[in-house]
């Protein structure tokens, strides 16, 4: 009994660890405006291999559209221009603050903005909720295979 209470014990400082240690994948709704003349923007803190979508709607009353643009780590800019609906997926190369800009400079009109983004994380290239899954059916397959061995008499 006392080194079932062992295994047990080490089993869940385990997964533990593995939840402090692995982050949750990450999906965001949200609607802000943007003001006439200004420029607002959203900070993803991204790790290498990451998988991010970002969508975005814009909603006005004439001119639906602002100028959106990517600064990434290594204060690289990537220019969309001026855009209204807005879908586009990369591949962190990366690890750092990705700042999404989008920018009502141009207008004097006040901009509604949803955006929706979502963060995959990657482990070993495979998706962070497979290994996830792998590694507790691994787990659970020991515990039983401990737990038998325990329980026969040399």
């Amino acid at each position: 009994m006392i080194q079932f209470r062992k295994v047990l014990i080490c089993f869940l400082q385990v997964i533990t660890v593995l939840s402090i240690i692995v982050q949750l994948a990450e999906a965001t709704t949200m609607t802000f405006t943007v003001q006439g003349g200004e420029e607002l923007t959203k900070t993803l803190n991204l790790a290498i291999e990451d998988r991010v979508l970002i969508k975005f709607t814009v909603v006005a009353q004439s001119d639906k559209a602002l100028h959106f643009y990517i600064t990434f780590p290594n204060a690289t800019v990537k220019d969309f221009d001026k855009i209204g609906d807005f879908h586009h997926s990369f591949v962190c190369d990366l690890e750092g603050e990705y700042i999404l800009h989008f920018s009502n400079r141009d207008s004097a009109e006040n901009k509604f903005v949803t955006l929706d983004y979502e963060v995959q994380h990657y482990i070993f290239g495979i998706p962070q909720m497979l290994f996830m899954t792998i590694f507790i059916v691994v787990v659970c397959v020991a515990a039983v295979a401990v737990f038998i061995l325990m329980g026969k008499t040399h």
